[in-house]
């Protein structure tokens, strides 16, 4: 090989390592994503001495106003939340005996609804078009009251008050629910909580007073507001519930 021959294959060498490097530094951020910090809901709660034990089990919505109810009880009770997003039923049957754990609860307020409601294709993706041919819900009524019933049964073993809370409102537009299906889980929810003997805490009905304030367009998801308000709901039926 000739001198210059060699001194071009080094160069390219040179040049090839260093783009290599520079991609490397260039993709190293990508692979490095910041973890996103947990909602502040799922914080542990730290229990005060002295102060009844609330759990509130639910999903994205009760996420929402976890921590307004937590200001609301302040000095008056602990209260915590599963670690997660509730889900459909099917998931509640599945986890809760780990959400319960082995710690003694006064009050447990819970719901599912939300996400039993949504649409899956026949392909078994989920949130579809309800008018997609073959479309149906995530959890089928029949299955969703079979759900609760089990559920409420496991609740009861518990000991604690129960309360159960009417799945809010779902507006036009979400795209992968159709409006207002609530209603019709909420009466299945009814029933099964009349037989049991479980108090209900209608946030549908409240929620829907102010539903143009509090709601976010075309989806079931509410404004900081609008948690705020759901919040003063709850807080006021846990602590019904407490006296």
């Amino acid at each position: 090989m000739t001198v210059p021959a060699r001194l071009l294959a080094l160069f390219s060498l040179s040049v090839s390592l260093g783009l290599a490097g520079s991609l490397s530094a260039q993709d190293s951020p990508a692979k490095q994503k910041t973890k996103r910090a947990p909602h502040p809901a799922f914080q542990p709660v730290e229990d005060v001495d002295g102060l009844p034990r609330v759990l509130l089990i639910g999903d994205s919505i009760s996420i929402g106003y976890t921590q307004p109810v937590r200001e609301l009880l302040a000095g008056k009770a602990n209260v915590h939340r599963i670690p997660v997003n509730g889900g459909p039923t099917s998931r509640g049957v599945s986890q809760l005996a780990a959400w319960l754990g082995d710690s003694p609860w006064d009050v447990i307020h819970f719901n599912f609804g939300l996400h039993d409601l949504v649409y899956m294709g026949p392909d078994g993706k989920r949130g579809v078009d309800p008018e997609l041919p073959g479309a149906h819900h995530q959890v089928a009524l029949p299955d969703y009251e079979k759900n609760l019933t089990e559920i409420v049964a496991l609740l009861k073993t518990t000991g604690a008050k129960l309360i159960w809370c009417h799945t809010t409102p779902v507006p036009e537009g979400t795209g992968n629910r159709v409006a207002d299906e609530s209603v019709s889980f909420n009466r299945v929810a009814a029933a099964v909580m009349e037989k049991a003997g479980v108090p209900v805490n209608d946030l549908h009905s409240h929620a829907s007073v102010r539903l143009g304030d509090v709601q976010r367009p075309a989806n079931v998801h509410f404004t900081e507001a609008g948690s705020r308000y759901l919040a003063k709901k709850v807080a006021a039926e846990i602590e019904k519930a407490l006296k």
